[in-house]
């Protein structure tokens, strides 16, 4: 969306879309915060070549987190809730030692001493995960007035779409910035917001003329998307709503189809049911099975329908089903890159150092994460200095093994200053042995992960030649990281 409203904003000013000289800042919350802290983040100790953990990173690193701590992880306490709960912590802008201190209860007190060690180890390999990419640049506005005043001359007009959406933290970034000019415009819907569960903030649109009580109120109340009974199906159920922004929404479509709610009392009912419309559908009007799409809310649903798909000869794809960069081969290879940029990227570290298989067993990693904390270096640096190290009891064989990695990591990083990001990866590739690795698996599966190497160097090549015509870009590899990790974030 935001890609959309950059490609329009273009056309309108006759400029091109990609030179960040001649257009206005346009972007995601996260994807502008990042521009921010790159640029000013030093000034709050964060360096520029900071990592950005997604949500596998950060619930692997909570898993060793929690080891470490003798936190057991189960079905009563899964590493998914407690990110959750670091999550929605951040969201409300809440440190470490505000949640220690509100905890209540074993698992809130657990959640806080998983909480305190994840921000020191995150930290180490100075990484940021995505609710810190906020946290961070609202620490960077209150820490200096200077950095402050100098982003809100730069946003002197600020404009945001679904604001219904925002969370505390967005609220408190734009306050932040708009605080000097008051030049601010928000468009969005109250009666739309559905991400509370995300950490939304309904109250941030409800109260906004609190805030700026100056504003202007312009209602779109015209729809122009669905038919008369939707719209009326959905102002007969908002109007319910105890707390909501006055507006009369109204269409002038036709009256439409009535709506069908159907209740099943299985997802295998479910399943069945949607399948068999499908199939008296195509058969008594002479549909094809291209006509029609199946949306569902969550992935694990897709079991159900596929299964009643398959069981009526249904061909059918799935989009979106696992997310591509979600796979465990291309998350491997991201996770080399990621070391190239920053070596004392602990979670990339950890998922590589033995794979392909190098001889490093889960023994030496035990000791050399303990040395690691013993001396308040990276796991890289320890191994990096393992000769100034006499007190760890590593033998001569192993010691060499990581001697190679290291060398190959820093042989690589300086190779990945001077080439792209596409160039750089067909090395790590070849120099890494995973193509070879999976070369040795001859089954579809073992294909479909050589395939998927494949798309991912296409997918890079693709990158650099699309940065050609950016200006101030050279196709580099933290510029191709920083993309992917902003683009995947909506996997979740």
């Amino acid at each position: 969306a935001a890609k959309e409203m950059r490609m329009r904003l273009a056309e309108l000013l006759n400029r091109n879309p990609d030179s960040y000289s001649f257009m206005p800042y346009m972007g995601t919350f996260h994807g502008i915060c990042v521009r921010l802290l790159r640029e000013d983040g030093e000034s709050i100790g964060i360096p520029s070549n900071f990592v950005i953990y997604d949500e596998s990173d950060k619930q692997g690193l909570i898993k060793s987190v929690a080891k470490k701590l003798g936190i057991k992880l189960d079905s009563g306490l899964k590493a998914r809730t407690v990110a959750s709960m670091i999550s929605s912590a951040k969201n409300e802008a809440m440190s470490v030692k505000q949640y220690a201190e509100l905890a209540y209860g074993d698992v809130q007190k657990k959640v806080a001493r998983i909480y305190k060690e994840y921000e020191i180890s995150k930290n180490m390999s100075k990484a940021l995960d995505f609710d810190d990419i906020l946290l961070e640049a609202l620490r960077m506005f209150e820490r200096s007035v200077t950095i402050r005043e100098k982003w809100q001359k730069k946003f002197r007009h600020i404009m945001i779409d679904e604001y219904q959406d925002t969370n505390h933290s967005q609220y408190l970034i734009v306050k932040a910035l708009a605080d000097r000019f008051q030049n601010i415009c928000v468009v969005g819907d109250d009666a739309q917001s559905i991400y509370a569960f995300r950490g939304a903030n309904i109250n941030n649109i409800l109260n906004f003329r609190s805030d700026y009580p100056n504003a202007k109120e312009y209602k779109l109340e015209q729809n122009y998307r669905s038919t008369k009974n939707i719209v009326e199906a959905a102002n007969s159920v908002i109007e319910h709503n105890k707390v909501r922004l006055d507006k009369v929404v109204f269409t002038e479509n036709e009256l439409g189809e009535p709506i069908k709610v159907h209740r099943s009392p299985t997802d295998a009912d479910e399943g069945r049911f949607v399948a068999s419309s499908i199939f008296e559908e195509a058969m008594q009007h002479q549909r094809s099975y291209g006509d029609f799409a199946v949306l569902y809310r969550t992935n694990s649903q897709s079991r159900a329908i596929e299964d009643a798909l398959r069981k009526r000869d249904i061909p059918y794809r799935i989009y979106g089903g696992l997310s591509f960069y979600q796979r465990k081969e291309v998350k491997d290879m991201l996770a080399y890159l990621r070391l190239l940029v920053n070596p004392n990227d602990e979670e990339a570290l950890m998922r590589v150092i033995n794979f392909p298989a190098r001889g490093i067993g889960d023994t030496t990693m035990e000791k050399l994460t303990l040395a690691a904390n013993q001396y308040k270096k990276s796991v890289f640096e320890v191994m990096y200095n393992l000769n100034n190290l006499p007190d760890l009891h590593i033998n001569k064989t192993t010691k060499q093994k990581l001697s190679d990695f290291v060398l190959m990591i820093l042989n690589l990083q300086v190779l990945s200053k001077e080439l792209d990001a596409y160039e750089i990866a067909e090395r790590v590739v070849k120099r890494t042995g995973l193509l070879q690795e999976y070369k040795k698996d001859a089954t579809p599966e073992g294909i479909a992960k050589i395939e998927n190497i494949e798309e991912l160097l296409n997918g890079m090549k693709d990158f650099v030649k699309g940065q050609e015509d950016v200006a101030d870009s050279k196709g580099s590899l933290t510029e191709y990281l920083e993309d992917v990790s902003l683009a995947t974030d909506m996997d979740k």
